[in-house]
């Protein structure tokens, strides 16, 4: 059988190789990654840097408290000392100063209680006593969440 000339492998001259042109497009998966990190590193820094007075908190195996307004902050240092905010007040002072740091709804915002863990007991209880009966309902003890109690 003999080939016939018609189709053989021979060059094809239509055909044109494809040319890769420049992208025109941005690759924006570096950027959210780069927006979700920093993301991520401003929610756990904000939190420490709201806190005024130092104190050890003690450890509990509780829940976050959700809260929608900005909290008034009482601390109780471990040799009883009380500080409202970043301001240490005396006893006698302790209403006045939560009602002037909460504004005009003061008796309807959160309170945060940051006791030390090493605090007198009855210290933690006269505060939180105080504040209940002037009116104040929205206590909230303050704990250290991250690492299982000891015992």
């Amino acid at each position: 059988m003999a080939m016939g000339g018609g189709g053989g492998g021979g060059h094809v001259r239509g055909r044109r190789r494809a040319r890769k042109r420049p992208l025109s497009e941005i690759n924006v998966t570096p950027l959210v990654d780069v927006m979700l990190v920093l993301l991520i590193i401003f929610m756990i820094s904000a939190p420490l840097l709201t806190t005024g007075v130092e104190v050890e908190l003690p450890k509990t195996e509780a829940s976050a408290v959700d809260t929608t307004s900005e909290p008034v902050t009482v601390a109780i240092q471990q040799n009883g000392e009380i500080f409202v905010g970043e301001n240490q007040v005396r006893w006698d002072d302790l209403v006045a100063t939560v009602a002037r740091e909460g504004g005009a709804d003061a008796r309807e915002k959160p309170i945060f209680i940051r006791a030390d863990g090493r605090a007198p007991y009855q210290a933690v209880a006269r505060v939180m006593a105080r504040l209940s009966s002037e009116g104040f309902a929205k206590l909230n003890l303050i704990t250290d969440t991250s690492a299982s109690p000891e015992g």
